[in-house]
């Protein structure tokens, strides 16, 4: 076990501790936004439909059933204009971090292979490259990239930490590259119905991968979307040979996702207006931090889509974190994320109005 865990790099949140601790002592209590956890609650549809599937006595399969099948595949095609979606490019996941962390292993990658990802990153990417053996690399642009030995590209629009969002354009120069040069391409979109300053746009689409799923699986979630991170809720489609050979794989690992959850996925892809009301939310909470962070000195860079500020004070972000625990904030150092985010921060927007209200007063 040691073999395993020793290839993996330390924990990077328990570093994190002390200065939670100091921004537990203030006054007012903490502010936590380190940490992208939903705080609002589940819509109701969505709970009545996981209460009505509770009398699940039986397995559920893998795959799911044709009634989530169906779901997913409506809003493939409806939200990301995935028009050629069918059964088989979809499969349910027991939230996106598990496909993350153990697709290279699925994969059957090893040591040789590349696992390549953003720079700047979630950093489950290169945990899901350490567990199997495989190398870890990073780049600016993956079209620069020595194809050689790269197994598989891991694209993140809207990016977490950064909220950057690759364009149309990019997407089909990258899709186009990775085809040419016989690269799976992973594509992290978990965050692109959060977009802000910029309309976030799926490798699925039409115009991206012109109607061919070949090469290319994408990933969603709806933690973020539907305040799911408890349910465990996430999908990944694209190419069904690929999926195809992953369900096999999950089959045997019992990777299924809960009945009454596959329920309730089917219920949150049928309502857009559950996130519609959760994105005013969160529209409203990010005006109020940015302009409270820019008041205060920061500058913020990119955070177009997803649900952090990207932003810096020019310093090192241990003495930024430091600086907002003092005043009772906590924030996530930008290094956890790679180490070109050594002077930044990430500021999460997901915490309760009257939490984010007391940011912005401290910060004033």
């Amino acid at each position: 076990m040691a073999a395993v865990s020793d290839r993996l790099p330390a924990f990077p949140w328990d570093k994190l501790e002390p200065y939670k601790a100091t921004a537990a002592a203030h006054a007012d209590g903490i502010v936590d936004l380190s940490v992208g956890t939903p705080v609002d609650p589940v819509p109701e549809l969505i709970q009545r439909a996981l209460v009505g599937a509770a009398d699940s006595p039986g397995y559920p399969t893998v795959w799911g059933t044709p009634a989530l099948r169906d779901a997913i595949t409506g809003w493939l095609r409806g939200r990301l204009g995935a028009s050629a979606a069918g059964h088989r490019n979809v499969l349910p996941v027991v939230g996106s971090k598990e496909l993350v962390a153990w697709l290279p292993t699925q994969l059957g990658l090893g040591a040789g292979d590349k696992v390549a990802y953003p720079r700047l990153a979630y950093p489950t990417y290169e945990v899901g490259a350490r567990l199997c053996g495989a190398e870890a690399v990073v780049y600016d642009d993956p079209t620069e990239l020595d194809p050689a030995g790269v197994k598989l590209l891991w694209l993140n629009s809207p990016s977490n930490p950064t909220g950057k969002v690759l364009s149309k354009e990019e997407l089909i120069r990258i899709v186009a590259w990775a085809r040419e040069h016989g690269i799976l391409l992973f594509s992290d979109e978990c965050y692109l119905e959060l977009g802000w300053e910029a309309e976030p746009v799926s490798v699925l689409h039409d115009e991206v991968c012109g109607g061919s799923y070949e090469g290319i699986v994408a990933v969603h979630s709806l933690s973020k979307r539907s305040n799911l991170a408890g349910y465990r809720a996430a999908f990944i489609a694209g190419d069904a040979a690929v999926l195809g050979e992953l369900l096999e794989i999950r089959k045997h690992g019992g990777m299924m996702t809960a009945a009454p959850v596959q329920a309730a996925v089917v219920a949150a892809l049928g309502d857009d207006a559950h996130v519609e009301e959760q994105r005013g939310r969160y529209a409203a909470r990010r005006e109020a931090l940015r302009t409270a962070l820019e008041a205060h000195g920061f500058r913020v860079e990119h955070s177009e889509a997803s649900l952090y500020l990207w932003v810096t004070r020019d310093e090192p972000c241990w003495d930024t974190v430091a600086h907002l625990a003092d005043l009772g904030i906590l924030v996530a150092p930008g290094d956890f994320y790679g180490e070109a985010g050594a002077n930044f921060v990430r500021v999460a927007f997901t915490a309760t109005d009257e939490r984010v209200e007391a940011a912005v007063k401290r910060l004033g």
